[in-house]
């Protein structure tokens, strides 16, 4: 059965574009279906319906159903560590932590399928998300954690726990994606726009900065 597999799928041009594009419409299809049922109610022909590619050519660029969870769980993480590049002990933290907050949003904007499928995927007991995946997360925010430390030292920011710092921004940037349902009903919308979001993120900025930034700017 393998080999069959492999055969119709190898039957398109090996490619890498192709190879990048079919994934992408796969994940792209997976992640919404995640989203929705859970690991256990979504099927892969489900997927490959969705995807609009044949089943044989779904399992030739992912094995079994775990791995396409798994890749839906690893792009996640990669978008969530770019927006944490901002968070470098060369920049000020002021200017440092509102970009961290315009991309968390902005992420959140643009991948809202994506951070709700985590989260359901933590309220389900995080039964799929891989130990190394757990590490890595720990391991990153540690590291950002380090740079906010650094920045309490030499003064340029209030005494706050890093770890809990980063818990709220979390928290408080992607519930425009895991509740924007709710979100939007409140703002008196029908849906988030791009401008609800600009104004999540000055608002943020402006409350949180202004509240622990504040020994960097009565120090210029």
């Amino acid at each position: 059965m393998t080999k069959s597999v492999r055969t119709d799928a190898e039957a398109e041009p090996s490619t890498p574009r192709i190879r990048a594009r079919n994934e992408e419409r796969i994940l792209r299809a997976a992640v919404g279906l995640f989203a929705d049922k859970g690991f256990h109610g979504t099927h892969v022909k489900e997927i490959a319906r969705v995807c609009g590619l044949p089943k044989t050519n779904v399992y030739y660029y992912f094995p079994t159903k775990e791995s396409i969870y798994s890749a839906v769980i690893e792009r996640l993480i990669e978008g969530w560590d770019r927006a944490f590049d901002h968070i470098v002990p060369e920049r000020e933290p002021r200017d440092a932590i509102a970009a961290y907050i315009r991309a968390k949003l902005e992420y959140s904007r643009r991948h809202a399928t994506e951070s709700r499928f985590f989260a359901n995927e933590i309220l389900r007991g995080a039964q799929f998300l891989e130990r190394r995946q757990r590490q890595h997360i720990r391991a990153v925010t540690d590291q950002r954690a380090h740079v906010v430390e650094e920045w309490i030292r030499r003064g340029h920011m209030a005494p706050v726990d890093p770890r809990h710092f980063f818990i709220m921004l979390w928290s408080a940037t992607q519930f425009y994606a895991d509740f924007g349902m709710l979100a939007a009903d409140v703002l008196g919308r029908r849906r988030l726009t791009r401008t609800d979001f600009d104004a999540a993120a000055e608002t943020m900025t402006k409350v949180i900065l202004d509240g622990c930034c504040s020994p960097s700017t009565s120090s210029q």
